[in-house]
């Protein structure tokens, strides 16, 4: 099933500000929110495709890559938007207490703590940009203990919360919501700790060193992130771990410049090259090829390699590859080529040379 534009499910101009997607989205959250709702699929989808759509347009990088390439692009980087509604309470809890006064919701369901994510910065060589590459990503991070097995506390190291009676939840009132929210005393737990575990001081989780091996595909650029699902920190109360965002750093080319998809190379060649014509090997992304260059190019003329730039990130195509020359004149000649200079510059009717400080004494001396 397709999905809808994510400005046209937020009524949105893609030139819309961040406070204007934020008052959208405040809109469409207060009209379909499940509590306002209560067993209306529809409205559930339509609250589930309007969070999607303010998760990707509230994150600049995320908003960069959908502009770009479409829902397609952020797929392309594992993202999925949500699965159900208990996944947005875990998410954006704190838009919601500020939208609404109130953080969860949803029929007073307890809702699992999701793991944070993290985050790991890759320097990549420009060749590994283009053509994509496999690398290692050795990185710290939270997961659950392996002595309590995250409950934080000894065998029999805990009680029923006194305040909600184990249930986890208290129940308060506020206009036309009937709300549920996490137990103040237990934060939702049901159970209060008398024995914190050891191994872990009661935090029901350890630090923990993990290497994993991330493939990048082949045209990345600067800032873009790539995520890997669920090897962010471990979660609490069962939840989902969060997940590790790779943020790419293409390193500089020597030879290349990229623009989008293109790639841009200068070569250099001399006047005679240039007036008369000439076969030249020329270094691209797939190795040496054979160009030839016409008579008569001019400096600054640009020669076209079809299909041998930079792969499309969707996996449609390549970019071009453009030779651009650079007509090299001499600084110095010998005193054959100055005459032979001479003599096409008065074959051609130009006024060149001589003993006067002509154009070509001027420009190369004695």
């Amino acid at each position: 099933m397709s999905k809808r534009d994510y400005y046209e499910v937020l009524g949105m101009e893609r030139t819309a500000s961040e406070s204007d997607i934020k008052a959208a989205y405040r809109k469409a959250a207060l009209k379909y929110h499940p509590d306002r709702n209560p067993g209306n699929t529809e409205a559930e989808e339509k609250f589930k495709e309007a969070s999607e759509a303010y998760e990707v347009l509230s994150d600049q990088q995320k908003r960069s890559t959908y502009d770009r390439f479409g829902h397609q692009g952020l797929s392309g980087q594992g993202f999925q938007g949500f699965s159900d509604v208990g996944d947005i309470f875990s998410s954006f809890g704190s838009i919601f207490e500020e939208f609404f006064g109130f953080s969860g919701g949803g029929g007073g369901r307890t809702r699992a703590r999701r793991g944070a994510d993290l985050r790991y910065d890759m320097a990549i060589t420009f060749e590994e940009a283009v053509f994509g590459c496999e690398k290692d990503v050795e990185f710290e991070k939270a997961v659950e203990c392996g002595t309590c097995q995250g409950r934080r506390a000894e065998t029999g190291g805990k009680i029923t919360c006194k305040t909600c009676g184990g249930i986890g939840q208290v129940r308060r009132s506020q206009g036309f919501f009937n709300i549920q929210t996490a137990c103040p005393t237990c934060r939702g737990e049901g159970e209060q700790i008398t024995k914190p575990c050891k191994a872990c001081s009661g935090r029901g989780a350890s630090m923990e060193r993990k290497k994993i091996s991330v493939k990048i595909p082949g045209g990345v650029d600067t800032g873009l992130r790539l995520r890997v699902s669920g090897e962010g920190e471990g979660g609490g109360s069962g939840g989902p771990a969060g997940d590790l965002y790779v943020v790419i750093h293409v390193n500089d080319s020597d030879q290349f410049i990229r623009d989008g998809n293109d790639i841009i190379f200068t070569q250099k060649i001399g006047i005679a090259q240039a007036a008369l014509g000439c076969k030249l090997d020329i270094k691209t992304l797939d190795g040496e090829k054979t160009l030839d260059v016409p008579s008569g190019t001019q400096h600054g003329h640009r020669l076209t390699i079809p299909g041998a730039g930079v792969p499309n990130l969707r996996g449609i195509g390549r970019g071009d590859f453009f030779v651009e020359f650079e007509v090299a004149v001499p600084k110095k000649l010998n005193k054959e080529q100055k005459e032979l200079l001479e003599k096409f510059a008065e074959i051609s009717g130009e006024k060149a040379g001589g003993n006067s400080g002509g154009f070509f004494n001027k420009l190369f001396g004695d």
